[in-house]
């Protein structure tokens, strides 16, 4: 793989920390789920950010693939993900699972749902994820 871009990013104190990208773009405060044990807070955590960087990533992977096949995305086109996290069944750490919801208004949902299956191949979190982690894709 030929590299054309790297992100830079640090975090500090694990998930009761802060985190934040070399360009200062990003600066968060970290804290841990009251339901993984913590004291829950104003700050975000890994699976938040995660969700984010997978639902942007996969809406741009949707464009990507609506653009070879020459239908229209329009601008309210949505991708909701929701990053799930728990024991693995292994008792050896955490796992994760996603569910990505997919909004494309006024466009035909057979359509959307042939998308979704090219965009899987493009994005680029859903190779990463491919074998690794239960990813439930759906078309509202």
């Amino acid at each position: 793989m030929k590299t054309l871009y790297t992100a830079h990013g640090s975090a500090t104190g694990g998930r009761e920390g802060q985190a934040a990208t070399d360009t200062g773009n990003l600066n968060l405060i970290l804290h841990t789920p009251k339901e993984l044990g913590g004291t829950g807070g104003d700050g975000t955590n890994p699976e938040q950010l995660f969700s984010l960087g997978y639902s942007a990533c996969f809406l741009g992977a949707l464009k990507a693939a609506a653009r070879k096949e020459n239908v229209k995305i329009p601008e309210d086109a949505k991708v909701a993900a929701d990053i799930g996290i728990g024991p693995r069944d292994d008792g050896q750490g955490f796992g994760i699972n996603a569910k990505l919801t997919v909004t494309v208004p006024g466009v035909d949902k057979a359509v959307v749902e042939d998308l979704v299956k090219k965009a899987h191949v493009i994005c680029p979190y859903s190779h990463a994820t491919k074998g690794n982690i239960e990813v439930e894709t759906v078309v509202g």
